[in-house]
């Protein structure tokens, strides 16, 4: 079979881990990226061991292990009472689970960006993606196409113009900072740590190691703020707003002291929406354009790469293309079912304006999460284990000695 040629539209983590997989595989892959150069956006995430699996199968696990802080546990309390109201716990699991992996987003894009270049994808960067024509080509913002590729990979994120699909922002967003690790603090170094005024504050800590070439780890910090109160904020006097995150959790001023202005501060919007199906005739969507949601439960980069890995798999060992989307979809379709449910249901609970909500997340869910088998089920639904995503793809995937066979 002569090698497929495959256009990737975005240069995030999806778009990346489909380049390296497919490319490694000997696909002949373009990624086009609107920026000149291109970046990664946002601050700190968490890598589950769904997500690690992955990154071993690109061969760039061990690098970012290297760069990135082990989180073992996800801890959170309500103020001013001090009661604990989330408590994740890896090692519930078993002592032999895998922890998660908290990076840097620059070091993610990094560590992908290279993987995807070795493995000999091109990136044909300045080209701002509008559409597709249907038959394999991707059309620019220009109004000029592409060539014509075998499949095209929309990769492009939430707002994707190619799922055509409305995207509502969540009432929530966030202000994100990457700021440095302070040395002296009371942070977990291995724990993301949240503090909450009933459902509507939150602020959180994430220690995320550090940057290629870095000397120094950096924790990623964030505020919960609501769309309607950005332009207020705005203008709001920055040492006011400080005072008031200071309040909220005092241990937080080595890190506020760091803040000097707005421009450290990057508001992300959150949406939840799912396509009811990825495929389209030439293209398929892959991350958040398919399905998007907020990142209470910290899944949205691990189910990216857990798509990527699937398509490629997919791709790599069925002669079909049409039979290969199929399988693709078969694979990914129930787990992401399952942990868009979840984050749908678990996210007022920590985002919201409701009174009611937060009362039962202190006095039933909390409690009720520290009874067996809840730990458990807790960690696997954090890990991304829940459901065995990994397990089903290789189901669904011919072995390589099968794959020889048909063909």
């Amino acid at each position: 079979m002569a090698p497929r040629s495959i256009a990737i539209a975005g240069c995030g983590v999806a778009g990346l881990a489909c380049a390296a997989l497919m490319a490694r595989a000997g696909a002949k892959v373009v990624i086009f990226d609107q920026w000149e150069k291109p970046q990664p956006m946002g601050s700190g995430l968490i890598l589950q061991p769904v997500g690690l699996a992955v990154l071993d199968a690109i061969g760039v696990g061990a690098r970012i292990r290297d760069l990135g802080a082990p989180i073992h546990r996800l801890f959170g309390k309500v103020q001013p009472s001090g009661r604990v109201v989330l408590d994740v716990r890896y090692r519930a699991l078993g002592p032999d689970c895998p922890a998660g992996l908290a990076v840097h987003r620059g070091a993610l894009f990094e560590v992908l960006y290279e993987a995807a270049l070795a493995a000999g994808a091109e990136v044909a960067s300045g080209h701002k993606v509008a559409a597709t024509d249907g038959d394999g080509r991707l059309v620019f913002a220009d109004g000029t196409p592409s060539p014509q590729f075998d499949l095209v990979i929309d990769a492009l994120g939430m707002r994707s113009p190619l799922a055509r699909a409305p995207v509502a922002p969540l009432a929530y967003g966030a202000l994100w900072a990457s700021l440095d690790w302070p040395p002296t603090s009371s942070f977990d170094p291995a724990a993301l740590e949240q503090r909450y005024e009933q459902a509507r504050r939150m602020v959180g800590v994430l220690p995320i190691g550090r940057l290629p070439k870095a000397d120094h780890d950096q924790a990623a910090f964030f505020w919960s703020l609501r769309h309607v109160d950005r332009a207020a904020w705005m203008a709001r006097d920055l040492n006011d707003w400080k005072g008031e995150v200071h309040d909220l959790w005092p241990e937080t001023a080595p890190l506020l002291a760091q803040i000097r202005s707005r421009e450290q501060l990057v508001f992300a919007s959150y949406a939840h929406r799912t396509l009811a199906t990825p495929l389209e005739r030439g293209l398929v969507h892959v991350g958040d354009s398919w399905h998007c949601t907020s990142p209470q439960l910290g899944q949205g980069a691990n189910m990216a790469l857990l798509d990527a890995f699937a398509l490629a798999r997919m791709v790599d060992r069925i002669g079909s293309l049409e039979e290969a989307l199929a399988a693709y979809v078969q694979a990914r379709v129930w787990h992401i079912r399952l942990y868009q449910a979840a984050s749908w249901s678990f996210t007022p609970a920590y985002q919201s304006d409701s009174l009611m909500l937060a009362l039962v997340r202190d006095r039933i869910i909390a409690p009720a999460s520290r009874i067996s088998p809840m730990p458990a089920l807790l960690a696997g639904l954090v890990s991304g284990t829940l459901a065995s995503p990994l397990a089903r793809i290789e189901a669904l995937a011919p072995s390589s000695h099968e794959r020889s066979v048909s063909q």
